[in-house]
């Protein structure tokens, strides 16, 4: 008999989430407003608007825990499903990362760095400035992603023209930060209060939208992925979370800048699937069911390539005797996430040969 948790989001992390649920007896049952959610090609879903509370009573009434698969959930709908069934992570630290302003306060707030940030009052808008300085980045608060709603500005006339652009939106603006690269630390929390932290990923991406993982980073020092690791841990515990938090960081001369959060599972973990001894899909499960964690160490080299707006032929991804392709159902379209492709490697030096002579 299958123990059922609710995922608010029928997405591809969803679809991983289910696959990684079936060994250990668990089935996912999504609910998210598309019939046409590719998690539904592996798991029961429900297709209902999700301010639809005749069919979150129906969701609560048939799972043991709900949990989410992206951080745009109705923080409404999460809370009125946590007043009947366990919701992991809690609405709290759902709604503290799904506005920019209020992730960013929340990561100061305990002690987390951040870049120079400020909220842009619509009426006196060039207030930010003084406060951040150029060159600026300019974000929307809510809904942005993959590169969305965000645009680098180096004049003052480049801000205005960006904060007219974005029109009704409320607007944040960041100090522009001379990153030498980008990484990312995937941590996870059990119900119990334990912790367990992947490596440190290197991440690259175009257009704004993730490319490319490298996992272990290379060259990562085992003091800044300890300044990860306690950053995450405190920021974590004062939140009570339960369950995968994923940060984002600018590595600045040996420090760490957060960008954002993700409450949840995230695509610069996807080579955990084959490059770790438990997926990062795997131990959010365990987590938000209250069993033991599983081991976060790499079994080897990794490097994670997502599929963007076309599919690849199959024969050409898999001739590569080391390649992993994994397709989420979905329809081709411009910059569309269609699925991924990992390689494992024994040593880092046959991973870096790969990279500078197989890819591009």
């Amino acid at each position: 008999m299958y123990r059922t948790i609710g995922v608010l989001g029928g997405g591809q992390l969803g679809r991983m989430m289910a696959l990684a649920g079936y060994p250990l007896g668990v089935q996912c049952l999504f609910y998210d407003p598309s019939s046409e959610a590719c998690a539904g090609h592996v798991a029961p879903l429900l297709a209902y608007p999700y301010e639809d509370t005749h069919a979150l009573s129906q969701l609560a009434a048939r799972c043991e825990v709900i949990t989410y698969e992206f951080e745009n959930v109705p923080v409404e709908s999460a809370r009125w499903l946590a007043e009947r069934v366990p919701v992991r992570p809690t609405p709290e630290a759902l709604h503290a990362f799904q506005d920019r302003l209020m992730e960013k306060q929340t990561l100061q707030a305990h002690g987390v760095p951040v870049p120079t940030f400020a909220p842009i009052d619509p009426q006196n808008p060039r207030t930010a400035l003084e406060v951040v300085g150029l060159p600026a980045v300019i974000k929307t608060r809510r809904f942005g992603y993959d590169g969305k709603g965000q645009a680098v500005v180096k004049t003052e006339s480049e801000f205005v023209e960006a904060v007219a652009r974005f029109g009704a939106h409320l607007l944040i603006a960041e100090a522009f930060v001379p990153f030498e690269r980008e990484v990312s630390i995937i941590a996870v929390r059990g119900l119990d209060g334990t912790f367990a932290f992947y490596p440190l990923v290197e991440n690259h991406h175009r257009e704004g939208i993730l490319y490319r993982s490298i996992a272990p980073a290379p060259n990562i020092t085992p003091a800044l992925q300890q300044q990860a690791e306690r950053h995450a841990r405190a920021l974590m515990e004062a939140l009570d979370y339960v369950g995968v938090m994923t940060i984002e960081w600018f590595e600045c001369n040996g420090q760490l800048l957060a960008n954002e959060v993700a409450p949840r599972v995230h695509n610069s973990g996807h080579w955990t699937i084959e490059g770790a001894h438990t997926s990062q899909f795997e131990n959010h499960l365990r987590a938000i069911l209250g069993l033991p964690l599983g081991s976060t160490a790499p079994k080897g080299y990794m490097v994670m390539q997502n599929i963007l707006g076309d599919l690849p032929d199959p024969a050409k991804v898999l001739s590569h005797p080391r390649a992993k392709l994994h397709l989420y159902g979905k329809a081709p379209k411009p910059k569309r996430k269609l699925g991924h492709i990992t390689w494992c490697f024994d040593t880092p030096e046959e991973r870096e040969r790969f990279l500078s002579e197989a890819l591009h």
